[in-house]
This record gives C-alpha cells, structure tokens and sequence, in this order.
C-alpha cells in the first residue's frame, strides 16, 4: 500500500494498492483485488519490457480497466524505486498503449515522482455537455467562476475541467451520483474535476468525480492536476506553467499535486509529480 501525493506538511494522500502482476490472473481478479485493497486504484506492475523498454504497469479499480493513472503511477515507481534500493531511478513505464519517461527520487519525507503526461488536447465542451455536468453536481447561482470556463482536457481519457469561485464553493459541491455517472457515460467522459484556480503563490484546489468508472470522488487525480496546467496555460497565452492543486481534503486525506505544462510544435505537453510514502512494500 501507498499513499501517492501526499500533501507537503505530511500525512494523507491517496491510498494505492501495488502488486506484482500475475499472467494467470484474469481482469475480473485483478478489478478483485482492488476491492480487497480498500483503495480507490490498483496498479499491477509487469515482469518483462516492451520493445522501447517500457515497463507494463495496468490499472484497474473495483468496476474496471483505466488507460492511466497518475497517482497509479506516482505510487508503482514509489514501489520501484524501494525495490530497487537506490536513490533515484530513471525508467520508462508503458499504459495504455504508450511509453513515457519517469523519475523518482528519494526524499526525507518520502519519494518524490514525476512522470510526462504527454500531449493534453482542450476543447471547448458543448452547451448540453456542460448543463449536465453541472445539474448533476448541484451547483448553486453563486458557484460558478466568474471568468475561467470549464474545458475537455483529453490526456488519453477525456474529462471535463470545471472552474468554480472559490474553496467555500468547491466544499458545497455535493453531486448525484447517478446522474453524474449517467452523463459522464453519455458523453464518452471519465468524470469531471472541479476546481479553484491557483492564485498568486496560493495553490488551487480540487475535487475529482468520477462515478461512471466506479470512484464517486477521487482523494487526488494527478492526471486532472497536468490537464488543468494545460488548460491555465492555454487561456495565459504563456509557454510556461507551473502549479500546485491541494486535494482530498474532503474526504480527511489531504493531498497535493504538482504539474507544469509547455508548449511546443506538436502541442501542449505536460509533466506531473507528486510525493509518496509506502507503508508496506512486503
């Protein structure tokens, strides 16, 4: 077990389970062993290589198969770098049909990973996107941000960002779950990351939804915290963007997400980290 981004201070984070894969094992075992794990995400590390030399990492939660995780990922290389006995690792990880670069480094308050996101696609969501998203999180009139809008951010599963006022807002966001779920499904989405934007040096905030694959809300989604650097960066106009997103404290497991994102020829491109502590690496 790992906790995977935890907040700086210490404590918290998201719980992950991370266990050698078994070849034998069929996909129902594995979704199993999530359930049994009590955690949210399960990260299942293969034993060989793909021709580039990514290690086969899967997820999979109680319900299904992810294409990614990003807190996965930050505590299976946590998981790697114990392994291994070094203090820092450079490696390459494949999910979800791609392979990207990955480091962890050893810390005095735990593993800090940082691994590339890849290219993060935005587009502007349809009107009936956004009003069922929105009914279904139960957002009152004042909620709503007054300048920032919400976005599709599409690493390789898309998600809808969507922008509220501020951290009182964020706290009285209390979604339908089956209606969530249902609209996430209808509209192709993994589920939606509510936000406050980052502010000067005040980190932003976030709530991660995701009913539609079996997580009612996620302690901390490392992959929603790049797609938000896209997005920050793409209305900036900046080639640059660096941001901290705190998480979880809804659900008593305080949690923080770094990210930064660039633009170059192919696109925006983003790189995501976070700290990790294994309680049990037996």
């Amino acid at each position: 077990m790992v906790d995977a981004c935890v907040r700086r201070a210490g404590g918290g984070g998201s719980p992950a389970a991370v266990t050698d894969d078994d070849p034998a094992a069929t996909d129902a075992d594995r979704r199993a062993v999530a359930a049994a794990a009590g955690a949210s995400h399960a990260a299942f590390l293969g034993s060989g290589r793909t021709p580039d030399g990514g290690l086969p990492v899967r997820f999979f939660t109680a319900a299904a198969e992810l294409s990614g995780c990003g807190h996965g990922t930050v505590a299976a290389q946590a998981v790697r770098l114990t392994r291994s006995g070094l203090n820092e690792l450079n490696d390459r990880q494949h999910t979800g049909g791609r392979t990207f670069d990955t480091v962890a480094i050893r810390r005095p308050a735990g593993i800090e990973v940082w691994f590339d996101q890849g290219l993060v696609a935005l587009r502007h969501p349809q009107p009936d996107e956004r009003a069922a998203i929105v009914a279904a999180l139960g957002f009152t009139a004042d909620d709503p941000h007054p300048t920032d809008t919400a976005r599709i951010a599409t690493p390789v599963a898309p998600r809808m960002l969507v922008p509220v006022r501020d951290r009182f807002a964020l706290r009285r966001v209390r979604p339908h779950f089956g209606r969530l779920a249902a609209a996430c499904q209808q509209y192709g989405l993994l589920g939606c990351f509510v936000y406050v934007p980052p502010v000067g040096d005040r980190p932003g905030a976030a709530r991660m939804f995701a009913p539609a694959i079996g997580v009612d809300e996620d302690v901390a989604n490392a992959n929603s915290t790049g797609c938000l650097a896209a997005h920050l960066l793409d209305t900036a106009g900046a080639e640059t963007v660096a941001i901290e997103v705190e998480q979880g404290d809804s659900l008593g497991r305080p949690a923080s997400v770094l990210a930064s994102a660039r633009r170059g020829p192919a696109g925006i491109t983003t790189r995501v980290g976070g700290l990790a502590v294994v309680r049990d690496s037996s």
